[in-house]
């Protein structure tokens, strides 16, 4: 079973510019495209986007939760970890004859794989890929507590009340 390393860096906050990017979503994307080219050139695999809370000072001695947005990264380690091979009853069967079997295939080797070219500009599948972590990021956010409810108007109070018609005829 290979063993992972993991790497966990802030969602970029603000977008960045690009040649033919247009639009405050495309300036996001491409800023997240770019951080991700850029630590899947160093052979990190993206695993997925969180939101976290976290307490931050607020003046001088409370403290507020806010919501931070991260990315997870996992990159495996050259070592992994073999399993205990099973103990062998302590019996007098007698052993089974062995079966020749076809060696399994080599896994690739990571470690010498060319880095990923970093596009001048989003594609399609990029900006898609970049709007599915952006809508990920924005999934799992909690509403604010101090945020206050808005629904539907429901005509139990305003000018166009009853009440204030009689109010207002007096």
């Amino acid at each position: 079973m290979p063993i992972f390393e993991y790497k966990v860096i802030p969602a970029p906050a603000k977008g960045q510019k690009g040649k033919g990017v247009k639009g405050a979503a495309g300036r996001f994307a491409n800023a997240l495209e770019a951080r991700m080219n850029e630590l899947g050139a160093q052979g990190w695999e993206y695993v997925r986007a969180d939101t976290l809370p976290a307490e931050e000072r607020s003046g001088l001695t409370g403290s507020q939760t806010v919501y931070m947005n991260m990315l997870v990264f996992r990159r495996a380690k050259g070592e992994a970890v073999a399993s205990p091979a099973p103990q062998a009853a302590a019996t007098t069967a007698p052993a089974p004859a062995q079966v020749a079997t076809a060696p399994e295939p080599a896994a690739p080797d990571t470690s010498i794989a060319p880095p990923t070219p970093v596009a001048k500009h989003p594609t399609e599948t990029t900006t898609a890929a970049a709007a599915a972590a952006a809508a990920a990021l924005t999934a799992y956010r909690e509403a604010s507590p101090n945020a206050p409810k808005v629904g539907p108007a429901t005509g139990d109070s305003g000018p166009d009340d009853e009440d204030s018609r009689e109010v207002a005829a007096q």
